[in-house]
């Protein structure tokens, strides 16, 4: 049975490294707990894996973590607001099963929109899984904007080529081109992050007519994506080595790059949605969202 907390029963705080283990455990049982439910695999794979997660996170300069505690001092959620661009990106947001539905996960949300505010951020994204409908409503009472259905696509590896469009490995001084590539499309970059990773070796570019038209940081649920066309975006995902994690995120009402990933074999593995308050511009080419937006 589920436990209710009023107001004054739970403490919002900073994060702290030592929270990895707890906030861990309840992200993996949160996530398992909601899944298993609706009948989806759990988007967390182990504890282990979970805690790995939040305790990079909770060591990262760029995100901002806030934890929820009761009355005892033991942790009952968590929620993080990466920081490193000019859009902000809200999550995981988890609240340990035994004490959901008593208003922690509002405040835990209303303190990232707080502190977004106070940064301010030209907006922020999310993205939830669909089936969570109890998610869905809060994140529209807050404020935040159904944007894109989304499609989780998984499979193997493609294999595949398009005519024209070659694709390689970035490298720094690719950066500019791909960022105005960002740009172009969406109207701002993710220039903090994808540097991060171009250092880490995680980006593939397309070029087309001798110049760069699209990249990703990765495809699956943390990498993004972005083309001046469908063909860029079909270059990159053809030319992936595989997908990571449950796989990668891809607007539906892109029907023909949706369509095209079906027929070339990859399947739907669950829907989410992407949600926003503040800028958002529609997008002038293809993207891929990653989990955060």
């Amino acid at each position: 049975m589920n436990k209710v907390f009023g107001q004054t029963d739970v403490t919002l705080r900073a994060g702290r490294p030592e929270d990895a283990e707890p906030c861990g455990r309840i992200c993996y049982e949160a996530f398992t707990a909601i899944s298993g439910r609706h009948g989806f695999p759990p988007d967390f794979p182990s504890p282990e894996f979970a805690v790995g997660v939040l305790s990079m996170l909770l060591a990262r300069p760029d995100v901002y973590s806030v934890v929820a505690a009761d009355a005892a001092g033991r942790v009952v959620g968590s929620n993080f607001l990466w920081e490193a661009d000019a859009i902000a990106g809200v999550g995981p947001i988890t609240v340990a099963p035994d004490v959901q539905n008593g208003a922690i996960g509002r405040r835990l949300m209303e303190d990232v929109l707080r502190r977004a505010e106070e940064k301010r951020f030209a907006g922020v994204r999310l993205v939830q899984a669909a089936y969570h409908s109890r998610s869905l409503s809060l994140y529209a009472k807050l404020g935040f904007v159904v944007r894109e259905p989304l499609a989780n696509l998984n499979g193997p590896a493609l294999g595949l080529s398009v005519p024209g469009h070659a694709v390689r490995p970035a490298t720094e001084s690719d950066l500019d081109a791909c960022n105005a590539v960002c740009r172009r499309v969406h109207g701002h970059d993710r220039a903090q992050e994808l540097a991060g990773a171009v250092r880490q070796g995680a980006v593939t570019l397309v070029e087309h007519d001798g110049r760069v038209t699209g990249y990703t940081t990765g495809a699956g649920f943390f990498g993004h994506a972005v083309g001046e066309s469908n063909e860029d975006l079909k270059a990159l995902i053809g030319a992936a080595p595989g997908f990571q994690g449950p796989g990668f995120l891809l607007p539906m009402r892109n029907a023909e790059l949706f369509r095209w990933c079906l027929e070339s074999g990859l399947r739907v593995q669950q829907t989410l949605t992407l949600m926003s308050v503040g800028l958002y511009n529609e997008p002038a080419g293809a993207f891929l969202p990653s989990i955060l937006f």
